[in-house]
């Protein structure tokens, strides 16, 4: 069963200055989980119901594991059901930016939801990174864990000065505005960043004064604005096609 200590630990995990503190942050949910030990990623301690002990034996060689029941699971669980399992995680190690394909950056992007999809939607388009401004939500925050169903153990998040980055590359950098050249006639290249703004703000000055081809996904409706997530696959999407 849970102790009071652990309890409380997990709790704070779902924190971000505890999250920080630790160097550690939580995976929660049975997929995320599988997805994680599949991975073969350290876990440093896991919660688990008897259920998803039994079921899952094969895949925990060498994992400390604490047997609880769900109701326990789920007092301490920032998920409002699937309480199956919820890990504790070291901080992913540090990775550099991969500029030999194509970059995806964020400027940013504040929701948690659209973060996790977004690292989604790069590991469904075959990218191994996405690259983010240093305002953008905490890739660590268990709703973004959450959102990418797994994603998470495929992709890593590279965290950096988004502007700094820009000024220092060399070629094609495609940015998402309401105004620029339709994505359906775009030339895009196998090698390029592609910047995508805010939810609320779009692409900052700071930024977009590094952006050479403004792009945009031409409306047949009329909607004022597409959710940011939506509007990175939709621009994904053309890409890979093309290359």
């Amino acid at each position: 069963m849970l102790s009071k200590n652990q309890s409380k630990l997990l709790r704070a995990l779902a924190q971000k200055k505890y999250r920080k503190q630790h160097q550690q942050y939580l995976v929660q949910g049975e997929k995320n989980i599988l997805e994680l030990l599949d991975a073969g990623l350290k876990v440093v301690h896991l919660f688990a119901t008897t259920e998803f002990l039994s079921a899952h034996s094969a895949k925990l060689a060498g994992v400390t594991c604490t047997e609880t029941d769900s109701d326990s699971l789920s007092k301490v669980s920032t998920l409002v059901s699937n309480n199956a399992a919820i890990a504790i995680v070291p901080f992913p190690e540090s990775a550099e930016v991969d500029t030999s394909g194509i970059v995806l950056a964020l400027d940013g992007v504040s929701d948690p939801g659209n973060l996790g999809t977004i690292i989604r939607l790069a590991d469904w388009y075959g990218l191994n990174q996405v690259v983010v401004s240093e305002d953008c939500a905490d890739h660590l925050n268990p709703k973004v864990i959450s959102a990418t169903m797994g994603s998470f153990v495929r992709i890593d998040v590279v965290r950096c000065d988004l502007p700094e980055f820009l000024a220092s590359y060399s070629g094609d950098i495609y940015g998402a505005y309401l105004d620029g050249e339709n994505v359906h006639g775009t030339a895009f290249c196998a090698r390029g960043v592609l910047v995508m703004g805010s939810e609320s703000h779009g692409i900052r000055e700071p930024v977009g004064q590094y952006i050479n081809t403004p792009i945009t996904i031409p409306a047949f409706g009329v909607a004022e604005s597409l959710n940011v997530a939506m509007a990175t696959g939709i621009i994904l999407d053309n890409m890979k096609r093309q290359n």
